[in-house]
């Protein structure tokens, strides 16, 4: 099993499939296809485990104030970002369509593990797992966010019901960049 350190998300047209380039180690790289319904399922449960980790007690207002700090939450993640070569896929040793994606919390960090079935060898599976604290995911969604825009993925139900307001307002990861 590959334990990810960095990945680059892009949408590659030709596939209709978000792509992860993901590097375990220097020169050892993997590919993983993610496809739109995989991640409206993902999604959800990542965006939960940040709603956990803001503290907003309940009560009266407690939605007001918890997109508030949700906001300044993102907007200071966003702001954190640097710049990174990407991870190239040419130099990867596998590539394979993820066919699950378990996700494991705690209050420090989510760890996802991406599942896919080797075809070459029945009753293989491949794994890669990443692990990411809150600030890195908020990253990574936004970035993911910004790739399924450009995929033309979000249409007025998925945008009003995957991916909550604090997280669509103020982003500049659009366009045609990669992000990792």
């Amino acid at each position: 099993m590959a334990e990810l350190q960095r990945i680059t998300t892009q949408y590659i047209d030709s596939e209709d499939r978000i792509r992860l380039c993901g590097e375990s180690a220097p020169n050892e790289t993997v590919v993983l296809w993610l496809t739109q319904r995989l991640l409206n399922r993902l999604v959800p449960h990542l965006l939960t485990w940040l709603e956990q980790q803001a503290g907003v007690p309940g009560g009266i207002g407690s939605d007001v104030r918890a997109d508030v700090v949700h906001s300044f939450a993102q907007q200071a993640a966003l702001a954190s970002m640097e710049m990174q070569a990407p991870v190239q896929a040419h130099t990867a040793r596998q590539t394979w369509l993820v066919q699950s994606v378990d996700v494991t919390v705690n209050p420090q960090l989510v760890r996802l593990t991406f599942k896919g079935a080797d075809t070459a060898q029945q009753d293989a599976s491949l794994e890669a797992t990443v692990s990411m604290q809150a600030q890195p995911l908020r990253q990574w969604l936004s970035i993911l966010h910004a790739q399924c825009t450009r995929a033309g993925w979000m249409s007025p139900e998925a945008t009003n019901t995957v991916w909550p307001e604090w997280l669509q307002a103020g982003q500049d990861v659009s366009g045609g960049a990669v992000w990792h």
